[in-house]
């Protein structure tokens, strides 16, 4: 779908600005689609990425300053994340025995499971994601980057 058609505006100052805007639409629309692929799972796109981030270091454990610089969304709130896994039993937190006022995270078998289960439906999303050849998503990626290079 076009952005004019989608935003039903064709008013743009120039095309950076159409592209800023077809950029914040586009994440907000692939956001939407895979937080509803996630809910049967019970699960956030913000405790999938920190479920991610932990498969990353499995079986090891991290501490939450670490996670918390690899998650995608900065303004998350990591602990609070990090406590509602723990309630579903899908990470585990143990006290560092290096440094008291540190907590190390990490994923219980639960936690796999879940995130094996997510991660497929993610997958699927991506596979029907055909709009585009790989060369094309190699260039897409390439501009993002060089957006984010300013």
């Amino acid at each position: 779908m076009k952005l004019e058609e989608a935003i039903k505006s064709n008013k743009f100052t120039d095309e950076k600005q159409k592209a800023t805007i077809n950029v914040l639409f586009t994440a907000y629309w692939l956001r939407q689609r895979f937080s509803m692929a996630i809910k049967a799972d019970e699960l956030t796109l913000e405790q999938y990425n920190v479920l991610r981030i932990l498969k990353g270091k499995h079986p090891e454990q991290m501490c939450v300053k670490d996670i918390g610089s690899r998650i995608i969304e900065k303004s998350s709130n990591v602990p609070r994340i990090i406590d509602r896994l723990v309630i579903k039993k899908l990470a585990k937190r143990t006290p560092s025995t290096e440094d008291k006022r540190e907590t190390l995270v990490s994923l219980t078998d639960k936690g796999m499971e879940s995130l094996q289960r997510a991660s497929l439906l993610m997958e699927e999303i991506n596979m029907s994601m055909n709009g585009i050849s790989e060369s094309e998503a190699l260039l897409l990626n390439e501009l993002l980057e060089k957006l984010r290079n300013d």
